[in-house]
C-alpha cells in the first residue's frame, strides 16, 4: 500500500516509555536537603558539657552523606530498572 502524495505522513514520538530526568524529581531535592541538614547539623553540635568533644565529627557527617548517596542511587536504579528505551544503537544497550 503507498502512501498519498498529499498526505502529511510524521512519525510519532512514542511516550511514557523513559523515566523523568532525575533534577525533576522530588527524590533529589528531599536528598540535598538532607545532605545540606547533615552538614549544617555536624557545623551545629559542638562541644559539649563533656570536655569540650565533638559528638557529630565531620567523618560521622561524611559517613552519613555517603549513606544518602548510596540510598539515592539505588533508588534511582529501580526506578530506571523498569523503564525501556527506544534507542536503535545497539552499543548502547
Amino acid at each position: 500500500m503507498l502512501a498519498d502524495a498529499d498526505r502529511d505522513v510524521r512519525p510519532v514520538p512514542a511516550r511514557g516509555d523513559e523515566t523523568k530526568p532525575s533534577w525533576k524529581t522530588t527524590e533529589l531535592y528531599l536528598y540535598l536537603a538532607a545532605v545540606i541538614g547533615v552538614l549544617i547539623a555536624s557545623q551545629v553540635v559542638g562541644g559539649g558539657a563533656h570536655n569540650g568533644s565533638d559528638y557529630f565529627t565531620a567523618d560521622k557527617a561524611w559517613w552519613y552523606i555517603t549513606l544518602l548517596t548510596i540510598g539515592y542511587l539505588v533508588s534511582r536504579g529501580l526506578a530506571k530498572a523498569g523503564s525501556r528505551t527506544r534507542d536503535v544503537n545497539s552499543r548502547t544497550r
